[in-house]
Parts: C-alpha cells; structure tokens; sequence
C-alpha cells in the first residue's frame, strides 16, 4: 500500500491505533469532566449522560476546524527534526503516544482529573528535548519553544481562571436569588431537580462537551496529521487539494510585495528576519516552478517528494514574517496599510497549504473520542461529585463549574490555543466549594493528590517520552 516497505507500513498502523488510543482514553478520562455535574444533581440517568456527551463531542470534533490542531503540530519543528530515515520519525511518534497513554491510564486508574493536554504537551516536549541531545541533531531546533511557552502559558492560567471565575459566579447568584435556597440545597436522592434547574444543567453539561470535543479533538487530529507528515511526507506534507497555480499565485503576490519593502528602513533584527525572509521566498519559487498543476494534485507523482521541501519553507516564512511584521502591527516600511492586509493574505494562502487535515483524519477522532466519553467515566465522576468538597454538589455549583468551563474551552478553541478541561472544571468546583462554605469545605487529601498529578504531568511525561524515544531511535 502506497508503495511502503511492510515493515514501515506496520509501524505506521501501530502508529495510527496508538494516535486512536490516545483519543479514546481521553475520551473515557474527561468524561467526568462533563458528565459528574449532572449525574450528581440527578438531572440524567448516568446512561444517558455519558451517550449525550459521547455524541456531543464528537459533534464537536467534526465541526472544530484545526487551529489546535497545527497548534499542537507545530509544536515539534518537524520540518527540522525528520531525517532520511523515517525509523527516527517512528520513533519519536511511538515515544511520545505511548507516554501520554501510560500516564492518562495511571492516572485514570487512581481516580485523578489529570490534564490529557498537559499529558500531551509534556510528552512533545519531552521527545523535542531528547532530540537536541543528539549529536549533530540542531540543538534548540527540536522544541518550538516560542510555541510551547504560548500554549503553557494558556494551560498554567486556565485553572486560576475556573477557580476564581465560578467562585464570583456563585457568588452572584447566590446574591441574586436569596429567597430560593433550593439552589444551593442537596439534591435529593433519585429526584431530578426542577425543570428549568434541569434544563441549565443538561445545556452546560452539552456546552462543556462540545466543546471539548472542539479542543482536545483537534489534539487528536494533529496527532494524526504529524504521523502521516512523518512517515508520508511525499502524500500529506500538503493539501493536495489546492492546486500548484494556487500556490503560484500567493507566492507571485508575496514576491511582489516584498520588492516594495525598504530593508533600511527596518531595525537590525527585523532586516535580518527580512533578508531571510526574502531567500526563502526566492528558493520556493526555484522548487515551485518545477511543479505543473496535475504533478500538484496527483499524490505520488515524479515530483511529489520535493512536496516536503515546499511545506518547510512555507513554515519558515511564517515564522520570518512574524519577526519583521508582528501579529497586530498594520505597517511596514514601503507598503500601505491596505497592501500590508493583501500582504498577510497572500501569506495566509500558502498556510492554508500546509495547515489542513483529511476529512477521514477528522472523522476517525471524532469517532474515538466520542466511542471513549461513554465507557470508563464512573472512577473520575466519583472525585469530582464527592471527593473535592465536602458537601454534596448542589444546583448553583453545578451549573456555575460547567458554564465556566464550558465558556473557558470554547474561546480558547476559537483562538487555536490548547487548554485542559480537566483543570478548568475541577477548580472551578473547587471555586464553587469555597464559595459556599469556604476553604474548610474542600477535602484537602484529594486536592493534595490532584495537584501532586498536575505537577507531576509535564516533567514525568518529558522523561518517559524523552527516554522511549532514545530507546525507540536505538531499536528501529
């Protein structure tokens, strides 16, 4: 198939059930993410949330885009990490897959919300590290450092922000509604709660899933994409969807606006950025004109191996450019403001070559992900509806955590940042605890435990990574 050596072609099906693995224990990981808040109030059958949310995260990963998904991608520089052979690139897949699948199931197995993104990232991280310990292997090239900083930085806040923003929304309810204390009683066992009670529940519990699936689906997917990109660069490193004349037109109209740029007029470091800017330009359009239209679109064609070639300086330039034309900037010595927009334009047509998954890629994730919400879910449910505070959840802290968590994750989704549901919801009912009956209502055991697994995440899964793939790279 596809012209593969077997023994590659294996390692690639390894690849690709592990990449599926990987998304169905998130899957059954988070659930309880979505699921505890109204399994706890009684407001569904345990059944019939866990199919809900199942159903609602795959919905989401369909519809999600892939923003997180090149987010996640691009946090390895694969470009300058994969060598001639594609053993290397196996093993740093198989490194890093397996790791975050052995802490997300130890974890699991203890009852911990730990983060399956912090999981994730710490095993990227850890491969990259190993990488640039190598010799002769680039050094610092091997972690995208700028990026990885971006989505930690999202990942350190977003527990901060649960915690304190449920803590002021219970609080404002609380003041809103002092003569209806049904909302912060104890549900009463197998009682569903009212009905309008009930259906903000069952909507958070909808938001908080989907939206999930919109954000740790695409985690998934960029996975898969970064398995494909390495073991069949000639098939996936573009969308073979665009045409080459496509590309020949964002390039031409690139080229045309960095003719009017006035180097001089830039700092020292934005004229270096420029210049190679500028040589990348020039050597993508020495590979592009060995392209014709039908060698563009028809995978495996004589040319279809300099495909690589072409994603590498895509990436680069977008790099460059971000150094001589910061995100929000509008002007730049020598070109309008207007020409400035037409600029980013023409740069954000060739991304669009590069940035892209196959609609099976999108829907073999979305599958996993959501097959995985509906089993496994009882062990973290049960921490987060009875092992965190010390009363019962009630309505208002119910409904508080989710909408919090589910309003966190969408807008994070929206700009292509990476953030742990788990984290967010689990101190948001902490949050929601302290802002009923303070401090001394959080079971400070289990919090303990929790924060020892969300400290413990990066560093172990960069190690074990780290040392799997040294191991892996030995063996194949």
């Amino acid at each position: 198939m596809l012209g593969l050596d077997p023994a590659i072609f294996t390692l690639l099906c390894v690849c690709l059930f592990c990449a599926v693995a990987f998304e169905f224990v998130n899957g059954f990981h988070d659930t309880a993410n979505a699921v505890a808040t109204v399994i706890y109030t009684n407001s569904l059958q345990p059944w019939v949330a866990v199919v809900w949310s199942g159903i609602c995260n795959f919905l989401g990963v369909i519809t999600g885009g892939i923003a997180v998904a090149m987010g996640i991608l691009n946090l390895l520089p694969i470009e300058a990490l994969i060598d001639t052979d594609v053993y290397h690139g196996i093993a740093m897949i198989l490194a890093l897959l397996l790791s975050a699948i052995i802490w997300n199931l130890g974890t699991w197995w203890l009852g911990l919300p730990a983060s399956s993104s912090h999981t994730l990232i710490g095993s990227i991280l850890g491969v990259g590290l190993a990488f640039s310990f190598i010799p002769n292997a680039g050094g610092g090239a091997a972690v995208n450092w700028d990026k990885a900083l971006e989505t930690g930085s999202t990942l350190l806040f977003s527990p901060f922000f649960g915690f304190f923003m449920t803590f002021i929304l219970v609080k404002f309810i609380g003041y809103l509604t002092k003569n209806q204390p049904l909302l912060f009683e104890e549900p009463k066992r197998e009682v569903p709660p009212p009905l309008w009670i009930r259906t903000v529940l069952i909507l958070t519990c909808t938001g908080v899933s989907f939206f999930h699936g919109r954000n740790d689906g695409q985690k998934g997917v960029g996975l898969v994409m970064l398995i494909l990109i390495v073991v069949l660069p000639s098939y996936y490193a573009l969308n073979t969807e665009i045409s080459a004349e496509e590309v020949k037109t964002n390039l031409n109209g690139v080229q045309s606006y960095v003719s009017k740029i006035d180097a001089s007029k830039l700092s020292a470091e934005k004229a270096s950025a420029f210049n190679e800017f500028k040589g990348l330009v020039s050597d993508m359009s020495t590979v592009i004109t060995t392209y014709n239209e039908s060698e563009m679109v028809e995978a495996g064609s004589s040319q279809a191996n300099n495909r690589f070639a072409i994603r590498k300086d895509i990436m680069l330039l977008t790099k460059k450019v971000n150094t001589f034309l910061p995100k929000g900037e509008t002007s730049l010595a020598g070109l309008s403001d207007a020409e400035v927009v037409k600029f980013r334009a023409h740069i954000g047509g060739l991304k669009n070559v590069t940035d892209y998954a196959p609609f099976w890629v999108t829907l073999m994730i979305s599958l996993s992900l959501g097959i995985g919400t509906m089993v496994g879910w009882k062990r973290i449910v049960l921490t987060i509806g009875e092992k965190i505070g010390k009363s019962h959840l009630s309505y208002a802290q119910g409904a508080s955590a989710e909408l919090v968590a589910a309003s966190t994750i969408g807008l994070s989704s929206s700009l292509g940042l990476p953030v742990s549901t788990t984290h967010v919801l689990s101190s948001g009912i902490a949050g929601s605890m302290v802002a009923t009956d303070g401090i001394r209502n959080l079971q400070t055991g289990t919090l303990k435990n929790i924060l020892l697994a969300w400290v413990l995440t990066l560093p172990v899964c960069m190690l074990l990574a780290g040392g799997l793939f040294l191991l892996f790279r030995t063996l194949l």
